[in-house]
């Protein structure tokens, strides 16, 4: 009986996988065996919202390709994208976070279901135009810090759907923004952009609400670049030293 339970609904997962990506297809105005090439699901989606995302950076008085930034809060479940304009980041959009599995804490362990916390980069190599979750770009976790703690994990994505395990889904119509705005910046020369993931804004006083929490300490170290951010509107450098977090 269990062994049937099974098999209907994997069955039932490969009819919704089908069908998700037949209605994908047919959104960005391809087949779906074209549909299956990440090269050319990549070029439909920039040929879908690049128009529209020029204009917007028109009446933001951005230029296209120009370098991003990336920040993310877990409790308030938002994901900003920055864009670099004259020698500071301005907010170009917020995006609602369609979902992110476990709890407000660091991701310590493969299969924990935790969404990281801290400080990442993604290069054009990460980029993901073939992932099963529409499109994908993987945040490099775990990092120097993470490693340092003896921390494991590996394929941590911000990606399109709504399903999250340890991961940032987007839903698909949002990350075709995001992954489209990555894009550009590499492709106008951004070596990486950075990815700051946060359980919240870390402000004093929210800090001080948690001072009893067993992350207290770690989270005051993230929040030295969340300030510095909040202040210069530019990200700092990141290095890690006697297993802590420093910036500069």
């Amino acid at each position: 009986m269990f062994l049937k339970i099974v098999l209907v609904i994997i069955s039932l997962n490969f009819i919704t996988g089908c069908i998700d990506k037949d209605l994908q297809a047919q959104t960005l105005q391809i087949s779906e065996q074209d549909y299956a090439i990440g090269a050319k699901r990549q070029a439909a989606v920039f040929r879908k919202v690049t128009p529209a995302l020029k204009r917007a950076f028109q009446e933001k008085s951005l230029s296209w390709g120009a370098p991003i930034f990336i920040r993310a809060f877990k409790e308030e479940k938002v994901l900003e994208l920055w864009v670099k304009h004259k020698a500071k980041f301005i907010l170009f959009r917020r995006y609602p976070i369609a979902a992110a599995s476990g709890k407000l804490g660091p991701k310590l362990r493969e299969g924990d279901r935790q969404v990281p916390e801290g400080f990442y980069f993604v290069k054009p190599s990460q980029m993901n135009p073939q992932s099963s979750y529409h499109l994908a770009f993987n945040i490099g976790y775990p990092n120097a810090y993470d490693r340092a703690h003896g921390r494991t994990g590996s394929f941590i994505m911000v990606h399109g759907s709504n399903v999250s395990i340890g991961c940032l889904a987007m839903t698909d119509e949002q990350i075709e923004e995001i992954y489209t705005l990555a894009h550009s910046a590499h492709q106008g020369g951004q070596a990486f952009f950075r990815v700051h993931i946060f359980p919240f804004h870390l402000t004093s006083a929210k800090l001080a609400q948690q001072s009893r929490h067993p992350y207290h300490s770690f989270w005051k170290n993230l929040q030295s670049a969340y300030q510095w951010f909040e202040d210069k509107k530019t990200p700092p450098n990141v290095t890690v030293k006697n297993k802590h977090y420093h910036f500069d």
